[in-house]
């Protein structure tokens, strides 16, 4: 069984309310600081929730703490988005591979 870490990420200081994410400050430099991380492997799923104020990442990792140092690199981080919380996840059915 796969198990993955879910980062639930939330609008922080920075983020403005009344612009969409893709017209956010800094947007290009998050946008390809994420896409590098989907490239690299480490996330695996990730978008934002129906309020755009909240953020939803699947990660492959070894440690929370691995996470959390890679995403503090993310130049979002603090002021855009911050951690909310993290659970593990245990893949018990993956239709994918069907």
């Amino acid at each position: 069984m796969a198990v993955f870490l879910v980062f639930l990420r939330r609008s922080g200081p920075r983020w403005d309310p009344s612009r969409p994410m893709q017209e956010q400050s800094d947007w290009p430099a998050h946008a390809s600081f994420m896409d590098e991380l989907v490239e690299s492997g480490a996330v695996v799923l990730g978008g934002p929730l129906a309020d755009e104020h909240r953020v939803v990442l699947v990660v492959e990792a070894e440690s929370q703490d691995t996470v959390r140092a890679m995403l503090a690199r993310d130049p979002w981080s603090e002021t855009h988005l911050r951690v909310d919380s993290v659970e593990p996840w245990t893949i018990r059915l993956d239709g994918r591979r069907a």
